[in-house]
């Protein structure tokens, strides 16, 4: 919905004509939106006319919707994670190439304007060369997931449904592909899953080695119950960026117990709403002017690429090559 929001009220030349969904607790966003309701991707490709799609299902439901939407002649937005495995994400890419279609992947951080500016100044070597780009990805949540969440074989684990967006960033920043990895990760905060979803993980240290022999570390937890939490840090030959912050707001709060507090952020919706709403434009932009995403489903596969090596990793307790 926020996407959704974001296409019908804020930028122009958007307009959402369809909501698809088979819950049918849907169609009351359908009605807040003005446009129509449908169970099934399908029925709208029948009996609806438009553009483009936003894909915002689970991860399990993208390959079959991006296909469809593909076949259909629809450009396509997709939320991350790309895909569950290489082979689904092959046909994507290929299905995507076959009928001419743009599409754009949900690496909202590619568009926020602290990102944007530590890109800038890394291209113009600032901080000299990169040689070492570390990012902190911690999603809040109560302790209670979504069973397909929890289900490494459905979702491809936290590594994917929240460190997805830090595997895109580092390799962005850092200008080069991965080349290895090694991962260790635990169930260290959800006990209770430990028996229905014995390989699910709440917390992962990933290393990194890039074709360029720049360091990469990426730590994930989730759920992280004190806030939502993405920092990076860039450290460069010449010098070091820091990218973002755990404090939602620069206010400081000094009162008479002599405790000087700070507010934490909350939850991606709030720290990243321009970039979300940077990202959309983007997509009606390509689509209006048929000119190629920045973002594509190319860089979709490459971050899928590492997130299932580091969940081979975490299995095998080894080093994997990419």
């Amino acid at each position: 919905m926020i996407h959704a929001r974001n296409f019908d009220h804020k930028i122009p030349g958007a307009q959402v004509v369809a909501v698809v969904d088979p819950q049918k607790e849907a169609q009351k966003k359908a009605e807040e939106l003005g446009a129509k309701y449908f169970s099934s991707l399908k029925q709208a490709i029948d009996n609806c006319e438009f553009n483009a799609v936003c894909i915002g299902a689970p991860t399990f439901a993208h390959a079959d919707a991006v296909l469809e939407s593909a076949e259909a002649g629809k450009h396509i937005f997709c939320e991350k994670p790309l895909a569950l495995s290489q082979k689904e994400a092959e046909h994507m890419v290929e299905t995507v190439e076959r009928n001419d279609v743009l599409f754009q992947i949900g690496f909202m951080r590619r568009f926020d304007k602290n990102f944007m500016k530590a890109k800038e100044m890394i291209d113009k070597g600032k901080i000299g060369e990169p040689i070492m780009v570390k990012s902190v990805g911690r999603s809040p949540g109560s302790g209670t997931l979504s069973k397909w969440i929890a289900d490494v074989e459905k979702s491809n684990g936290i590594l994917a449904e929240v460190n997805s967006h830090d595997f895109d960033a580092i390799r962005w920043l850092a200008g080069s592909d991965f080349q290895e990895v090694f991962c260790y990760a635990g169930n260290l905060k959800c006990p209770s899953y430990e028996d229905e979803y014995p390989e699910f993980y709440d917390t992962a240290a990933v290393n990194i080695k890039f074709k360029d022999d720049i360091i990469g570390v990426v730590d994930g937890c989730y759920p992280a119950t004190y806030g939502y939490d993405a920092r990076t840090e860039v450290l460069g030959t010449e010098g070091v960026l820091h990218i973002g912050s755990s404090e939602a707001y620069s206010v400081l709060t000094w009162n008479k117990e002599g405790q000087v507090v700070k507010e934490g952020n909350k939850g991606w919706q709030s720290l990243f709403a321009e970039a979300y709403e940077r990202e959309d434009e983007h997509f009606i932009n390509c689509v209006t002017n048929k000119k190629q995403p920045r973002v594509n489903i190319k860089d979709g596969q490459k971050a899928l690429d590492i997130v299932l090596a580091a969940n081979q990793s975490i299995r095998t307790g080894k080093p994997v090559s990419i």
